[in-house]
């Protein structure tokens, strides 16, 4: 009676040690089952193996990163994400779930994690040699412009030929209002991909911040060349750079063009008929603040600019009448007609 115990024990040991081996054994078949199915690019039918065997393996990392695989290739990132974390926790150092990792989250734009695997994988000396980009992309994102601009002096150095990397540096810059230093990034990155119409676009932009006007014309003309959308967005930028370089001929056009499409913009009304002003075209830019009263009658802005095209015109009567009509209506102008100034200050 004494050995009852003792058998049943012994017993429950070896049913316990043959239902681990019994799983093992499952879990392996299935597993290899899997990578058959994802070798043949069946991806959803390799999951569902993957998937069977964890449930008699839970958590085994040559199966978590099967399954991660599988699930990147069907582009579910999230998913796939969570599979490798799991493989990390039990191979911290595994070559491939770090790499796995640093690119997933990217993927998901988990930046901090993003900068947290690629400099394990500095550390580990695996992958290529733009990582030193991959973390100044990343500070970017976070909007740590310093750490950002170190690591592209690094990846400068890693690959001087990567367009990419000048191009963050000037996103850096123009964060940071350095639109001197931005252009200048702009022109190294595209001197290095010449075709990027939208990079090319930007540095319009930039230029046209400085402000470099002329400068502005030619990135835009530029990228219109290569390809950039004429948009009114576009067509009102290069008009604005045209105009204040007096060439009126090229902006004029341009900004009446836009104007075709926002017939009732107010601010786009005035501007075109400060252009036709500053054109020396006073009849034109009466006729065109005339179109601003029927927008906003009480814009007084317009209505003295009416005044000053009169005066420009010769009718210096009428034109004072208008005005002193605009300075009744917004006593601030008077200091612009004593100072001889336009609004805005101009």
């Amino acid at each position: 009676m004494r050995k009852y115990p003792f058998v049943w024990f012994f017993l429950c040991t070896c049913v316990s040690i043959s239902s681990v081996a019994q799983n093992a054994d499952s879990a392996a078949f299935y597993n290899q089952k899997g990578l058959v199915e994802e070798q043949a690019r069946r991806y959803r039918e390799a999951e569902k193996l993957f998937s069977k065997s964890d449930q008699f393996a839970p958590d085994n990392a040559p199966n978590l990163i099967s399954w991660g695989n599988v699930l990147m290739a069907q582009n579910r990132y999230m998913e796939a994400r969570e599979k490798f974390i799991k493989a990390e926790a039990k191979e911290p150092n595994n070559p491939m779930v770090i790499e796995n990792l640093a690119s997933l989250s990217v993927n998901v734009r988990k930046w901090a994690d993003a900068i947290k695997y690629a400099q394990k994988m500095q550390q580990m000396k695996i992958g290529s040699k733009s990582l030193n980009f991959f973390i100044a992309k990343s500070y970017y994102e976070l909007d740590n412009f310093g750490e950002a601009l170190k690591y592209c002096e690094k990846a400068y150095r890693d690959d001087s030929t990567k367009a990419e990397v000048p191009y963050i540096a000037g996103r850096c810059f123009v964060e940071m209002s350095n639109y001197k230093r931005a252009e200048g990034c702009y022109r190294q990155a595209i001197a290095r991909d010449s075709g990027n119409a939208n990079w090319m676009f930007e540095a319009g932009m930039v230029a046209y911040a400085i402000p470099d006007d002329k400068k502005a014309v030619e990135w835009f003309e530029m990228a219109s060349a290569k390809g950039y959308k004429r948009t009114d967005v576009f067509l009102e930028n290069l008009a604005n750079a045209y105009l204040n370089l007096k060439q009126y001929d090229k902006g004029l056009p341009l900004l009446k063009a836009v104007l075709e499409h926002r017939p009732q913009d107010a601010e786009l009304v005035y501007n075109v008929g400060d252009a036709y002003y500053r054109s020396a075209k006073y009849q034109e830019a009466i006729d065109t603040w005339d179109q601003l009263l029927v927008i906003d009658k009480k814009n007084a802005n317009a209505l003295y600019m009416i005044g000053m095209a009169y005066q420009k015109k010769g009718d210096k009567q009428k034109g004072e009448q208008l005005c002193n009509q605009a300075i009744a209506m917004d006593p601030s102008l008077k200091d612009l007609r004593q100072e001889k100034k336009m609004p805005g200050g101009m």
